[in-house]
This record gives C-alpha cells, sequence and structure tokens, in this order.
C-alpha cells in the first residue's frame, strides 16, 4: 500500500490576494482562513487595512467573528478589549490600567498591501518579512480600459503548485479543453518571476488578426494574463491557499475600450466565458489527482521540470522541495 500523503508540499511563501479593495469599506470587519489559519480583516475608520490572526489572547474569542472597528482599533466581541491595527493593546475599558503583560503581547499581523484594486497579504510559515513587493499593472488604472473587475470565484480542493503546474502542461489543453492544435509557448524565469508568450492568431471573415497571449507570475499567488488580438482582455488570476490541499481562485478580468466604451456581448465576452469553461473542465482534474513524485514524461509534455525546480524556491526548506521536484525529471 502507497502511503505517501496526495501532496508532499507544505503551503508556499508569498503574497496573496485576500480580497477585493472595494469589498472591504471602512469599518468592516470580516473572520477569513487562509493559510491553514484563521484571521480577521478589516479596515479602520481611516481606511488602513489590518489582518490579524483571528484569536483575542485575552480568553480566545473570535475577533471576526462579533468584533467591531473603534476608530484605529477592532474591539473584541467578548469582553471590548480593543487592538491596534499594529496587533497591540489599545484600550481596556473596564480595566483600572492595563497589566504589563497585556503591553507586551501582541497578536500577529500580516504585512498588507494594496494594489491593483486588490489586497495582498505576506505568508511565511516562520513569520519572515517580505524579500520581493507586489506587481503593479498598469491596465488597471488607464482609461482606455475598463474600471471595473468582473469577478469570478473558484474554490478548489488541489494544492497551488499542482494547479500552477498546469500552465506548462502543454499537451493537456488539447485532451482537456479542445485546442486543436499543440500550443507552443515560450517560458523564462527570473528569481520569483515567470513569464511566458504564445502566439494566438485568429481566423475572422476578414483574415488573420495577429494575436499573442503573454503570462507573468509573480511568486505563487500572484498571476497575470494578457490576451491581444480582436477583444484585448487583462486576467489576473489570484489564487490563495485555505489549506494544504484547498485554494480559493479569484479571476479578475478587465477589457480594452471599443470606440471609448467596454466591450458588451460578443468576442469580449466569448473570451472570458471560454476562460471559465477550462477552469470548469480542469477541477475535477484537479481535485481526484495526485502529486505525481516520479512522473514518466515525453518530449512534448511541457517544461515541467524547470517549473518545479522554480516553485521549490517559494518553500523554507528548500533542499528537501528541489530533491522532490528534480525527481526523475532530470
Amino acid at each position: 500500500m502507497n502511503n505517501r500523503k496526495r501532496y508532499p508540499m507544505p503551503i508556499p511563501f508569498g503574497w496573496y490576494v485576500v480580497d477585493y479593495s472595494d469589498d472591504l469599506k471602512p469599518g468592516d470587519v470580516k473572520p477569513v482562513r487562509y493559510f491553514a489559519q484563521d484571521q480577521v480583516l478589516f479596515r479602520t475608520k481611516s481606511g488602513e487595512v489590518t489582518m490579524l490572526d483571528a484569536y483575542c489572547p485575552h480568553l480566545g474569542a473570535h475577533l471576526g467573528h462579533g468584533g467591531l472597528v473603534k476608530d484605529e482599533c477592532i474591539e473584541c466581541p467578548f469582553h471590548a478589549w480593543q487592538w491596534g491595527a499594529d496587533g497591540k493593546i489599545d484600550n481596556i475599558p473596564y480595566a483600572k490600567k492595563i497589566p504589563p503583560k497585556a503591553k507586551e503581547t501582541q497578536i500577529f499581523k500580516y504585512p498588507t498591501v494594496e494594489k491593483n484594486n486588490l489586497i495582498y497579504a505576506w505568508y511565511h510559515p516562520n513569520g519572515n518579512n517580505p524579500h520581493y513587493e507586489v506587481e503593479s499593472y498598469p491596465e488597471i488604472s488607464d482609461p482606455e480600459w475598463a474600471d471595473k473587475f468582473e469577478k469570478f470565484e473558484y474554490t478548489i480542493n488541489c494544492h497551488i503548485q499542482d494547479m500552477a503546474e498546469n500552465a506548462v502542461d502543454a499537451a493537456h489543453f488539447m485532451y482537456v479543453h479542445g485546442v486543436v492544435s499543440y500550443p507552443e509557448f515560450e517560458v523564462t524565469y527570473d528569481e520569483q518571476k515567470r513569464y511566458f508568450i504564445q502566439e494566438a492568431n485568429m481566423e475572422t471573415p476578414k483574415g488573420t488578426v495577429k494575436g499573442k497571449i503573454s503570462g507573468f507570475s509573480n511568486g505563487p499567488g500572484d498571476n497575470v494574463t494578457k490576451f491581444e488580438g480582436i477583444c484585448d482582455t487583462l486576467l489576473l488570476g489570484s489564487t490563495t491557499p485555505i489549506e494544504n490541499e484547498k485554494v480559493i481562485t479569484r479571476f479578475s478580468f478587465l477589457q480594452k475600450k471599443i470606440n471609448g466604451k467596454v466591450p458588451k456581448g460578443g468576442v469580449g465576452a466569448a473570451i472570458i466565458a471560454d476562460i471559465n469553461k477550462q477552469v470548469n473542465e480542469d477541477i475535477p482534474v484537479w481535485e481526484n489527482k495526485k502529486y505525481a513524485y516520479k512522473p514518466v514524461l515525453c518530449d512534448k509534455d511541457g517544461p515541467i521540470a524547470k517549473f518545479r525546480r522554480h516553485f521549490a524556491t517559494f518553500y523554507t526548506d528548500y533542499d528537501e522541495a528541489k530533491r522532490i521536484a528534480e525527481m526523475n525529471l532530470k
């Protein structure tokens, strides 16, 4: 009997999307769960976004269930202890003075950044500070592009690496998604970044329209794909681990305006529909497969070995992750 786990990898470190900026208003409090841990996500009255570990150090109440924003603090629903956005105690309303132990206590605060109309949080299993930055995508603030995302969310039972490997698995596009020909694309790496580019010409009644698909990943959780041709489309694909074998994927689409207006229906809608169709085709495979420690590969399977070596850099035990990644891949 094979007693190996479905996935040998832990949750990788990096920047991950935890919410949309416009879905968290000043005064909002949300209980969330990411990275196999419980958190509270809130926005203070002044607009600062904070994500803390969920539980009040006083007597363990979950700050996200009934907690309230009081100016720049979150108030515990159990005894009204008020914790600042830095995770330190600010006020105990019924105490004559704050005890020294409470002053020394700090709830863990996740580094957060707001960019691209998204809220990103940094995860590292050892609590290490970020060592790379969140990218900004110029199309999001460009008046030539739509000013609001078209949003889709998927909760999927799989490991984030196994899902991401899909991007370099060229052959499956023919057999899972019905793509007519084998997709040829180029993939390159630079530190935590991965780039790919693919020609995507389209046949129309007026002839061939040249197009291309280019993609960029900045760490494991921040991915963007740009489709250029008949209807330019930007897709921010943000995948965040909930548990080791469970993720939430947010697809955020923007399309370039045509004659000053955001495309409605037609080719633009068909592009978005086809991408979502492909995800729904992939989900049954992702949710029912397991990580192949020693894959038996052929010459047209795509650069899976390079991808695994790259992804291994997002684990704290890099040597062990690299060893797993390189099993039978040389």
